[in-house]
């Protein structure tokens, strides 16, 4: 009878710290979606980013930017909060799994502060890939191959980046990583580390996984437009589907080859 009754408690307290830590994530990444919509401190909201007002100029243009610190700065925010709106959702189920876990092996310390840690770990994954996505930005726009709402101005680049992409679902380090994204309960188990700076190490290794998973996917936000609402919602559901379904290795080929042919037919002209 004691047994039950303490199996019946853990119980609620498991789905208590589940409702409390799944309610912080929400916020989290409302937060993150209503920044990016509100245009990111870029002066135009996302939606005018998408659908520019006619002002008399040529939005497509190729202007270069004038790169000041500041400027550097809002773009990195722009892109790693972006990624926070596009990628902690598919991430949220392996939070709360390890919050989980972190309460299962202590009972006595609320799971809050190693799923804070835990989340922490795996933005700042993001934040890397952030930092590059600016360099890259740069240099794109230096080179003249960036329009003023931040889209590809070339069709070569446009369809180089999407054969890459595409090309990279089939690699081993695309199933592996996409693996390891679908079923983390085993990274979980075995290289759990205790304590909240362990939490932020084991985000981190697994940030870096989905990292590897996603990374060519989000340079697809060259093509499209970095502020392309269509773009960003896009590439966000397909990689919750991807990550979540029992056939998103499917899907995730299925995608790749799609991106393949799209890119092909166009460099070639005909699209």
């Amino acid at each position: 009878m004691n047994e039950e009754r303490a199996a019946g408690s853990l119980d609620y307290i498991l789905r208590r710290d589940r409702q409390a830590v799944a309610a912080c994530l929400l916020v989290v990444v409302v937060g993150a979606w209503l920044y990016i919509l509100s245009g990111a401190g870029m002066g135009m909201s996302m939606l005018e980013m998408t659908h520019p007002p006619d002002t008399g100029m040529d939005m497509d243009m190729v202007m270069p930017q004038a790169w000041t610190p500041a400027y550097a700065v809002l773009m990195f925010f722009m892109w790693w909060i972006m990624m926070i709106a596009m990628m902690l959702p598919s991430a949220t189920p392996t939070i709360l799994l390890s919050a989980a876990l972190n309460r299962r092996a202590r009972t006595d310390t609320p799971p809050y502060g190693s799923a804070a840690f835990f989340t922490l770990g795996y933005l700042l994954a993001w934040a890397a890939f952030s930092l590059a996505a600016v360099l890259l930005q740069w240099l794109l726009e230096q080179a003249g191959l960036l329009s003023m709402l931040m889209e590809s101005a070339s069709r070569i680049l446009s369809g180089l980046l999407l054969i890459l992409a595409g090309a990279w679902q089939f690699t081993p380090y695309k199933n592996a990583c996409l693996t390891h994204c679908q079923s983390p309960v085993d990274f979980l188990v075995r290289h759990r580390r205790p304590g909240n700076w362990g939490a932020l190490m084991m985000g981190l290794h697994h940030g870096y996984y989905c990292l590897g998973c996603c990374w060519f996917l989000m340079a697809l936000l060259f093509v499209g437009g970095v502020m392309n609402l269509y773009w960003i919602i896009g590439l966000a559901v397909f990689v919750y589907l991807e990550k979540t379904l029992t056939s998103g290795k499917w899907l995730s080929q299925i995608a790749g080859a799609a991106l393949v042919v799209w890119g092909v037919v166009y460099v070639s002209g005909v699209a």
